[in-house]
């Protein structure tokens, strides 16, 4: 459901999809043969437990964990240990349980929180859409706060966001391309909701992530909501040279008889950027006709290993970020289906200055602009070599390092500066 409001002029629809509560074992929209199956084998892990406790871990409601283990009990698959007050009991298997979650977990070893049915998340997509709001240049402003990015880069990437049809960030290396990447998924309004695992056809397929999911809090919310679904932030989800075709597909583990959810569905309603793109150690035409068809229709299709076709909306942002020209790339075919390239610059001399100047108050360093000068000077206007976004910071971070070494206040000077650009930029060469 999408939470609403009332207001002066009737009931609107809020931003944020609110999974609604299941209040009984119909409304989780799964078999009551598969929660079964998931509680038995909750409780064969831990040996005994209390229902209580089986719900916080399967994140099913009390009143549904109770109707399923008077089942079990019937089905003489557990009994009751002893009691754990509040109207709860502690559980154990029996031996016949026993032998029955020994045969569940050859058909799948998954516990913990209890899938969300396929078709649930399916629908999900369609209200937690990037697209649900247009992106404006207050809201870029605020995302890229933190770093040096232009007008003529914010008025680019803006109309870019906002088709949804994705875009090359290409220039120099160092100008900020990954870091203007990763901040764009901040202009996005709102948070969603995504499920721990979804359920398919009696298989399992795991869609959170710790490593690139993070939740948020969710305690402004009435506490009737599914908790089967783990509120967090718009993802971002980035992928460099480690990039291969299988990371695109349903990962199936033989051993687990469960699902990894490919890059691309957990990166729904969020950004997907393909980092340093050109240096993957696969064919990179071949990885850009995986995407022909999800960038053209807006869903992508994937296929479970009993031969099922699934089809899956393509909801994010797809980004591709490369040091390399589009155009050496990928041929004229693809280009027309990311109509955005985007050449992230060199900064200008004033620019390089205000990102100075910004890193040095942010780690504590008095700026100090005649040092800055005749960095510019030596380092740069004699045509040494160009200037890039990264550099200030990296020579600033030298320079901590050197007085850290000296046991020194941290300070910009012309014999500090050469002492870092010396390092630094040893093995540049001129540019």
């Amino acid at each position: 459901m999408v939470q609403q409001v009332r207001t002066t002029t009737g009931i609107q629809q809020q931003q944020e999809f609110v999974p609604p509560y299941p209040g009984s074992i119909a409304e989780t929209g799964l078999k009551e043969g598969f929660l079964e199956e998931l509680i038995l084998k909750d409780i064969y892990l831990v040996n005994f437990a209390l229902g209580r406790e089986i719900a916080a871990r399967t994140m099913l409601p009390f009143k549904i964990i109770e109707e399923i283990l008077e089942v079990l009990k019937k089905q003489l698959l557990i009994e009751v240990r002893s009691s754990g007050g509040l109207a709860d009991y502690e559980y154990c298997p029996t031996e016949k349980g026993r032998d029955r979650a020994r045969e569940y977990f050859d058909h799948n070893a998954y516990v913990g929180p209890c899938p969300v049915p396929w078709n649930r998340y399916i629908d999900s997509l369609k209200y937690q859409t990037i697209r649900r709001e247009s992106v404006t240049p207050r809201d870029l402003e605020v995302a890229f706060s933190d770093i040096m990015v232009n007008r003529r880069t914010i008025n680019s990437v803006g109309p870019a966001i906002n088709s949804g049809r994705g875009m090359f960030l290409f220039g120099e290396p160092g100008n900020g391309k990954t870091s203007i990447a990763e901040r764009i998924v901040r202009s996005f309004k709102g948070h969603i909701f995504i499920p721990y695992a979804v359920e398919c056809d009696g298989q399992i397929i795991r869609v959170f992530d710790s490593h690139n999911h993070d939740p948020v809090s969710a305690a402004n919310y009435p506490r009737d909501y599914d908790h089967r679904w783990v509120r967090i932030q718009r993802p971002c989800v980035v992928v460099g040279g480690e990039l291969t075709i299988d990371m695109l597909e349903l990962q199936f583990d033989y051993g687990t008889k469960l699902y990894e959810a490919p890059i691309q569905l957990k990166s729904n309603c969020g950004l997907l950027l393909i980092d340093d793109f050109g240096r993957q150690r696969i064919d990179h035409k071949s990885l850009l006709n995986r995407w022909i068809v999800p960038l053209e229709k807006r869903v992508d299709y994937l296929t479970l290993h009993t031969g099922k076709k699934l089809e899956v909306p393509f909801e994010q942002l797809l980004v591709f970020s490369t040091n390399l020209n589009p155009s050496d790339l990928v041929d004229e075919a693809f280009l027309r289906r990311i109509p955005y390239k985007i050449n992230i610059t060199s900064p200008t001399e004033d620019e390089f200055k205000w990102i100075f100047l910004q890193y040095c108050q942010r780690t504590g360093v008095p700026y100090n602009e005649e040092a800055v000068n005749y960095l510019i000077e030596s380092q740069y206007r004699s045509g040494k070599r160009a200037m890039r976004c990264c550099h200030p910071r990296d020579v600033v971070d030298q320079v901590i390092n050197l007085c850290a070494f000296l046991q020194t206040e941290p300070r910009l000077s012309r014999e500090y500066l050469d002492h870092a650009c010396a390092v630094y930029f040893a093995a540049m060469g001129v540019k």
